[in-house]
């Protein structure tokens, strides 16, 4: 066998493999008898409720680019009613505008807020919050309590415009558990369900660009400050 030919089979049996490996993920990725798990494909749409994977961050952000896709995934895993944007001048706002009630099985008093922001807290409500509590509580979250989301306000002690402003984050103050326990982050962070706040906190970190708590001043010290947008702060 000449070197040339045997070069030739090499290079052949290279591309064959090469041609089988893409085939093989392409198929694992498109087909719906894919064994690949939810989490593990970005093309899949976002389910709130599926299990998550080193890939959902994918398809969240593939969720939220779009208003079409968001309110789709947002359908997966809340209660909320979409309504007409709301124009508060040039720097306020809503758009796209819903009034949700619900996030996974915890109700929420209505708030008016985005589809960015109701998915990311549903994202929260489903693979953060409620583990929290049933590692360190022993039962579920019922009912969330806010402090609101669109306010069209500047951040505290500055000019430039906060997130609320467009209802690109909500604050949360307090949980309701389904015994009726209502537990307050003012009261809880130091003392017997801190490990409860801290785990929570530290799971929003992971489905919001933003987190402020307690830890971050004393402004926070009764409440989550939830943000859709920012630089990865975690706090």
């Amino acid at each position: 066998m000449s070197d040339r030919f045997r070069i030739l089979a090499r290079i052949t049996a290279r591309l064959s493999i090469l041609v089988l490996l893409c085939w093989g993920g392409w198929w694992l990725l498109m087909d719906a008898r894919s064994p690949l798990p939810a989490g593990w494909n970005p093309l899949i749409p976002l389910d709130v409720t599926a299990a998550t994977g080193p890939l959902t961050g994918l398809q969240l952000r593939r969720a939220l680019s779009s208003d079409d896709r968001c309110d789709a995934a947002l359908r997966t895993g809340a209660r909320f009613e979409p309504m007409p944007p709301l124009d508060g001048g040039a720097q306020c706002g809503i758009d796209p505008r819903l009034a949700l009630t619900a996030v996974g099985s915890s109700d929420i008093a209505p708030v008016e807020t985005t589809c960015t922001t109701a998915l990311r807290l549903a994202m929260w409500e489903r693979h953060a919050l409620q583990p929290a509590a049933a590692v360190h509580l022993g039962q579920a979250v019922a009912r969330l309590h806010h402090q609101g989301s669109y306010n069209c306000r500047p951040i505290r002690g500055g000019t430039r415009m906060s997130l609320h402003a467009t209802a690109e984050a909500i604050d949360i103050r307090a949980v309701t558990l389904v015994d009726g326990r209502r537990l307050e982050l003012a009261q809880g962070w130091t003392g017997p369900d801190g490990a409860f706040w801290r785990a929570a906190r530290d799971g929003a970190c992971r489905w919001f660009a933003t987190t402020l708590g307690p830890d971050y001043n004393a402004a926070h010290a009764d409440h989550f400050h939830l943000q859709a947008r920012g630089w990865g702060l975690c706090r």
